[in-house]
């Protein structure tokens, strides 16, 4: 970069100065004006602090060298784009003397774009100075002013659409059978933000909906990853990529409709990752990504294994959907009839999986999709649910003509068996693409050496000598050259050829030269004790987090500059974003786990998870009490509740969610030693339980503590540790009982779940100083638990069925107020409301797979139901009263319903056919069954005193033993209840009852 290219730099922070204070001159000009939108007034406020960090940013570019200037320019060149559209829209849309401010809006964004909203614009400014300030200029902004910026970013992606897409108010109504047809020529048809309601069929709903629905989608935005991976790795060039674009397979694929199908594979550090993103960058402007008309569409998704957001299967397919909504709005349809229901548990909950592969699925099959490019990277690192991602894959592209995969993994034997299955696919090996690989690595070794040659000060023959060793010793790997360039980065030119030679050819010799280097250090063990903790852990850890677990000087601790300098300590094994620790690479991880478990881990892996565990106890017991967030109103609701700066809970996060896995980890070797006698649990648990739920649910994660609980319960044993026992007995109790209380309003955990909880408790007897003392006389309450484990509200009338889950999971309850609901059956969690019947629900029953719910309704229908997506299936009519009870057959294909009137209905559960129509009873049927061989059993019944089998009257009930009206058969057993609060069992054998 000559030095004309730097001050160019410079002068483009100074021309967007210019843009910004000319759209704030324009602006505060007409600030006072009539019917000005609400959204450009919070836009307007966000511009001084944009212009106050330029000005910060402009005085630090100066101090840098060229090559460091160079790597701002493609930010800034993306920040002054949206800049001066923002200036283009301020200077055609804001006039001081009218009102027609939303008319010339809508002109303005008609030229423009409508992806140049004003928020939209501002966010894409306000993420590109974060990323200025927070990564390449470290130091420019001060604490306040990036949280300001990160608070500034959220308030643009929450505010409403500043221009809702509309087509006028024009009330449509639609009765009656037929179709409701609008917008029958070209183009989309979208709805304005409001409601939108229907009972059945395909609805768009309106803008607010839109964003509500895609934020709770949301995991990750890919774009994001992607820019941040190119960051990360200094740029992507296009001489490193774009051989793979002539290659004869990518041209296959492209081109041939019957090739689908492009798996590109290679050993750790080949570049795979960098390929792809040049793949996405051809590919996106004939897009709906880049181009708001172009008929394709393209989604992509980056797995990283060291990422908790982005290592599982569901992440990827929620970021898949998530890019291909945001490119044509009305596929969110194919979500709208679940996510009612369900909201964000859609996509959280045990069956997240199902849904959302039926959601994509659906989308992808949508007629009016022309084509769509679907692109993975780093299918290797999907380290939940790999199996099943791949068989997804495999499926799709081997069915849809329209749609084309591209997925990118390691050499791993696992993953080539599942893809020979795959048809109409094409292989591209790295390996057996070497000399288009070397001339990349060997185009990547010059950029490299020609920026290393600025920095130190080579003289030629250096730069020439560096030059050599690394193409000599590259084997192709982009990798190795990227951390051996970082090494030399801090030494000197002078003595670069010496220490050259030190580094060694391989991805394992150089990581095995770090950890050495790292093992002679002078801070060898707090170095070795960062990287055994940053390998243990379950997901990345943050600086604050990190400190509780490593031995940092009592004064360093809570200094993040220092922890970052001490981060960059560890070799190249570690590298810091947002404060944030993660792996320079899957390959780092693996190397440290495998190769180098004796140098961090002397006394084993399980002995770090001990010590994580018993660290974590400690972090915790020193930071929780009651009223952590000083809230002290006791009936603040979870929704009034914002985190102090700075959160005191920031700094245990992790070990609140984590310690007792943590712990089960460490025991599994048969370590019983904090089993025995209670130990630190016992002795945490009877201090700072209470405080250890509050913390939990002010992060609204309480249910992970009945999770938990269940855990450490299952792990104990009575005669080990009675008093532990009973504790965590007890604890299970207390916790499902008053979650809804604790979730809603943290601090009544001290007020209610205590005053309330039984007299015996153990929970009750060690806490019950912290009941507040304004309770001056408690309540009268039971002494023990009752045998009710938990309450289950939400119903706004009496429950009259419940039943379980076949795997015991979860529970589905039908309700007089006309709803079926279901629950997680371990936290209590609600987890669907099923809303359709116009009646009570009387029955209601799951499939045995579990996959479906069945309900009878005084509506006089029976309705199935996906128990995953909540979604209606079948609605079976033709009852001749109302229902009484319902059951699926023991292969889930037919559906039997008992009616008022005494008939019983056989149905078709697929096809909602009516197949058979079993006449006899004089009474109504309040139970039918099926044998397990899927035989129709007559149904057992009390009528007019007698207990009847089908048809039959089998025995007669003398007066003292006649119900008080409440009668429940399971199988061939009734449970009579009676008028002196007995209740009598009778069981029966089945088969014909004779003399």
């Amino acid at each position: 970069m000559s030095g004309a290219e730097a001050v160019f730099v410079v002068s483009l922070i100074s021309a967007i100065l210019t843009i910004i204070e000319a759209s704030k001159t324009i602006y505060d000009a007409a600030r006072d004006a009539k019917g000005q939108p609400e959204e450009f007034r919070l836009v307007a406020a966000r511009l001084p602090l944009v212009t106050e960090l330029l000005r910060s940013a402009e005085k630090k570019t100066k101090e840098l060298d060229e090559t460091a200037q160079e790597a701002l320019e493609p930010i800034l060149e993306s920040c002054k784009a949206k800049a001066e559209s923002l200036n283009k829209i301020f200077q055609k849309v804001i006039r001081k003397d009218d009102d027609k401010w939303y008319d010339r809006y809508k002109k303005a964004l008609g030229a423009l774009g409508k992806g140049n909203k004003v928020e939209s614009l501002m966010k894409g400014i306000l993420k590109d100075i974060q990323l200025l300030v927070y990564e390449k200029l470290r130091g420019t902004a001060t604490e306040a002013q990036l949280k300001e910026i990160e608070e500034a970013i959220k308030q643009m992606n929450e505010m409403p659409s500043s221009l809702p897409e509309e087509t006028g108010g024009v009330n449509q109504h639609h009765h009656g059978s037929g179709n409701n047809n609008a917008n029958l020529g070209k183009g989309l048809q979208h709805n304005g933000s409001g409601d939108i309601v229907t009972v059945h069929g395909d609805g768009h709903f309106g803008d607010n909906y839109f964003r509500n629905c895609l934020q709770d989608l949301r995991t990750t935005d890919p774009r994001d990853d992607k820019k941040r991976i190119e960051m990360a790795k200094g740029g992507l060039r296009r001489d490193s990529y774009h051989w793979i674009l002539d290659h004869p397979d990518f041209h296959k694929w492209r081109n041939n409709e019957h090739s689908r199908l492009l798996w590109i594979k290679g050993d750790p550090g080949k570049g795979k990752t960098m390929l792809l993103c040049g793949i996405i960058d051809e590919l996106s402007p004939a897009t709906a990504l880049e181009d708001e008309e172009a008929s394709m569409l393209l989604s992509y998704f980056f797995c990283q294994a060291t990422d908790e957001r982005i290592r599982s299967a569901t992440a990827v397919l929620r970021g898949l959907i998530y890019l291909l909504a945001e490119q044509r709005p009305p596929l969110i349809s194919y979500i709208q009839e679940k996510h009612k229901n369900a909201k964000e548990q859609l996509f959280k909950d045990a069956n997240a999986w199902v849904a959302l592969v039926e959601i994509l699925t659906n989308m992808l099959a949508d007629r009016s999709l022309r084509g769509a490019y679907l692109i993975i990277d780093a299918l290797d690192e999907c380290v939940i649910g790999l199996d099943r991602l791949q068989d997804f894959i495999i499926e799709n592209s081997s069915g849809s003509s329209h749609v084309k995969w591209i997925v990118s993994s390691r050499n791993w034997p696992s993953i080539e068996k599942g893809f020979n299955q795959a048809k109409q696919k094409e292989n591209l090996c790295l390996e057996l693409n070497e000399k288009h690989v070397s001339e990349a690595v060997t185009t990547y070794i010059q950029f490299k050496v020609d920026w290393l040659a600025k920095q130190n000060n080579y003289e030629d023959d250096t730069q020439d000598v560096v030059q050599r060793y690394l193409s000599s010793n590259a084997n192709d790997t982009f990798l190795w050259v990227a951390l051996v360039c970082q090494e030399l980065a801090d030494i000197s030119g002078w003595e670069v050829e010496e220490e050259l030679i030190a580094f060694p050819p391989g991805l394992d010799a150089l990581y095995k030269r770090m950890i050495d280097q790292i093992c002679n250090s002078r801070h060898a063990k707090l170095l070795k004790s960062i990287l055994a903790v940053v390998s243990a852990v379950y997901r990345p850890m943050t600086l604050g987090e990190l400190a509780s677990f490593v031995d940092i000087p009592p004064r360093s601790s809570h200094n993040h500059k220092v922890l970052a300098e001490i981060i960059g300590l560890c070799g190249s094994f570690l590298t810091l974003r947002e404060r944030t620790i993660y792996f320079i690479h899957q390959s780092a991880k693996d190397f440290l786990i495998q190769a180098a478990s004796n140098d961090i881990f002397p006394s084993g892996i399980d002995d770090m998870h001990h010590v994580i565990f018993s660290r974590s106890l400690q972090v915790m017991s020193r930071t929780l009490r009651r009223d952590v967030y000083n809230l002290r109103a006791p009936g603040i609701t979870i929704d009034q509740v914002t985190p102090p700066d700075p959160d005191p809970l920031a700094v245990v996060r992790y070990s609140c969610l984590y310690w007792v896995d943590h712990l089960l980890d460490c025991s599994i070797t048969g370590n019983s030693n904090d089993r025995k006698n209670g130990g630190l649990v016992e002795e945490f648990l009877c201090k700072s339980y209470l405080f250890w739920l509050e913390a939990l649910s002010l992060m609204r994660s309480l249910p992970s503590s009945i999770v938990m609980i269940i855990k450490l319960e299952g792990w104990l044993q009575a005669d080990e540790s009675p008093n532990l026992y009973a504790f965590v007995h007890d604890a299970k109790r207390f916790s499902r009982y008053n979650r809804q209380v604790i979730e809603q309003a943290p601090l009544q955990l001290y007020c209610s779940a205590l005053v309330f909880a039984p007299e015996k408790s153990v929970i009750r007897t060690i806490f019950e100083k912290h009941i507040p003392s304004w309770i001056q006389s408690k309540p009268k309450v039971q002494e023990y638990w009752s045998a009710a484990l938990q309450t289950l509200e939400g119903h706004s009338d009496s429950v009259r069925s419940v039943a379980f889950s076949p795997d015991g999971k979860q529970v589905v309850s039908g309700s007089g107020d006309g709803t079926v609901r279901l629950w997680d059956a371990v936290t209590g969690a609600a987890l669907q409301v099923l809303e359709g019947h116009s009646g009570y629900v009387q029955s209601v029953a799951f499939s045995p797979d579990g996959k479906q719910v069945v309900s009878g309704s005084g509506d006089g229908t029976v309705r199935l139901w996906d128990a995953v997506t909540g979604a209606a299936l079948q609605v079976l009519e033709g009852h001749s009263d109302y229902v009484r009870s319902v059951a699926f057959s023991p292969d889930g294909k037919q559906v039997v319903s008992g009616l008022g009137d005494g008939t019983v209905r056989l149905w078709d559960a697929v096809t909602g056919a009516a197949l058979q129509v079993l006449e006899g009873h004089s009474d109504s049927v309040r139970s039918v069954a099926f044998s397990p061989h899927g035989e129709f059993l007559p149904a057992l019944l009390i009528s007019n005193n007698w207990v009847v089998e089908g048809p039959i009257n089998i025995l007669l009930l003398p007066p003292d033993y006649r119900p008080n009206g409440t009668v429940a058969v399971y199988n061939k057993t009734i449970a009579l209840s009676q008028s002196s609060g007995r209740i009598l069992f009778i069981q029966f054998t089945q088969g014909e009852k004779t003399l």
